[in-house]
């Protein structure tokens, strides 16, 4: 595709996103409002529960400063004496990876793509080499889902981005080094100007079949026609983008502040209502007789003051208001119990009673892989699965491991994080309860059973490092 090509379907895909731009403001604009926009929220409930939501999510799903995932041979040699060395190998590749996110900004900026797949369904973040000399080879940008517009591919993940954003020349020098920008605008810069101009650019990755194509496209008021600033190829998508939950033929993710946004919206408007009713309660609402003394409009209701009035006047006299709003309080607890349920704050947080047995934390856990299992199955394979391909192409190119291709290849991704443990805790669970039966039915079942072979299928399943299994012989 030429510039012209690429910004004729950047439009078209954001025509298409157009209808749901309305819902998107205004649900960051009670959930996450911008500075100017605080003054019309009175409810903080809401905003509240879904940085809990993020932060848990950034906990249950990619821990920072923990190993979240892992690398394994494939089942199918995994026993043998070379998928043993292979073993030991992917371990220190791992370990170099999670070495080198630790280092970099990704726990801050996966917290903030958090909070967008939270709020609008739909999260995007950049994964980049960074320049050399920096602690971490790894860069990560969160980019806002208002910059992203999306298209779907044939296999149903989101696999073509443009993003758009506006850049000074400065910032269009550092994005884009190599770039030899147009004469006009390196005139214009020339000039005397008392704040730099901002000009459209919009980037674009679209899947191919050598990979993913890279253009970025300069789109100046200034230019008789779009200027390609950059364009090139990589083997695994820069721009990664996940839904929370997706409906029967919509594109873009359903997030649950979107869903709950009724229940925040009336929330926030009785909470206004509450304080207007608080405000009459405190200053009353008052009634003056026009005697020719008493001047309404310089009346100071402080105390000790002195209001003056005409003999025989009934001056200035309260008016009694004519009913109480003592109900709001029941619908105020029913809305922010709904909300808090919808954005799961009581499910996600920490127990509150210290008094809890080892099975109620299991059963917790539980509750929390069934709540979150249709959204963790589709993060696993729109977020952490490209993420981590993505992370090990950089680290290959540039020396850090050798090459390690994930797809259709003899190397498996294990997840490791809190919520994926989960299940591997409930497996094992019963196959240990089958081993302890198995045991108590005598030598005869208990010779069927293969100690080496349950040993490591355990180790495997619990996410043990490979160096404390014996290797087995080959035959």
């Amino acid at each position: 595709m030429d510039a012209k090509d690429i910004l004729a379907r950047q439009h078209r895909a954001r025509e298409r996103r157009r209808a749901l731009e309305a819902a998107w403001a205004e649900a960051y604009a009670h959930v996450l409002p911008a500075p100017h926009e605080a003054a019309g929220l009175f409810d903080a409930t809401a905003a509240d529960a879904a940085e809990q939501l993020a932060a848990s999510l950034l906990a249950e799903l990619t821990p920072p400063w923990s190993r979240w995932f892992g690398l394994a041979p494939a089942r199918d040699f995994a026993d043998t004496e070379e998928g043993q060395a292979a073993a030991y190998a992917l371990e220190g590749t791992a370990a170099v990876l999670q070495q080198q996110l630790d280092r970099s900004n990704f726990a801050v900026e996966m917290h903030q793509a958090f909070l967008d797949l939270v709020i609008a369904g739909t999260g995007v973040i950049l994964v980049e080499e960074a320049p050399p000399g920096e602690p971490s080879a790894l860069r990560f940008t969160a980019i806002p889902v208002r910059q992203a517009v999306l298209e779907e591919g044939p296999s149903g993940r989101l696999d073509t981005v443009f993003r758009e954003n506006r850049m000074t020349l400065a910032a269009l020098r550092r994005r884009f080094p190599f770039a030899e920008l147009p004469a006009r605008l390196l005139a214009e810069e020339a000039g005397e100007q008392a704040e730099p101009r901002t000009h459209r650019v919009v980037e674009a990755v679209w899947p191919d079949r050598f990979g993913h194509r890279y253009a970025a496209v300069l789109d100046a008021p200034g230019l008789d026609e779009p200027f390609l600033l950059a364009q090139g190829g990589f083997a695994e998508s820069p721009f990664i983008a996940f839904r929370w939950l997706k409906a029967p033929g919509e594109l873009y993710g359903r997030g649950p502040v979107v869903k709950a946004l009724p229940d925040i919206r009336t929330a926030n408007r009785v909470v206004e209502l509450v304080l207007k009713n608080a405000s009459i309660a405190v200053t009353g609402i008052w009634q003056a007789e026009d005697d020719g003394v008493l001047n309404p409009a310089t009346v100071q209701l402080t105390p000790g003051a002195i209001i003056p009035k005409a003999p025989g006047s009934a001056g200035l006299t309260p008016l009694a208001a004519p009913g109480s709003f003592d109900v709001s309080q029941l619908v105020l607890a029913d809305l922010r119990a709904r909300i808090r349920q919808a954005l799961l704050a009581d499910r996600l947080g920490a127990p509150r009673d210290a008094r809890m047995t080892a099975t109620e934390v299991l059963e917790r856990s539980a509750e929390t892989a069934r709540l979150l299992g249709a959204t963790y199955g589709r993060l696993q394979s729109e977020l952490l699965t490209p993420l981590v391909a993505r992370c090990l192409s950089i680290l290959a190119r540039r020396g850090e491991i050798p090459p390690v291709l994930l797809d259709g290849g003899r190397v498996a991704l294990r997840y490791e994080s809190p919520l994926a443990r989960v299940q591997g805790r409930s497996d094992a669970a019963n196959t240990l309860l089958f081993l302890d039966a198995a045991s108590r039915m005598g030598p005869a079942a208990a010779a069927q059973v293969d100690a080496a072979a349950a040993a490591r299928w355990l180790a495997r399943t619990l996410g043990a490092p490979a160096e404390i299994l014996v290797p087995t012989p080959t035959e």
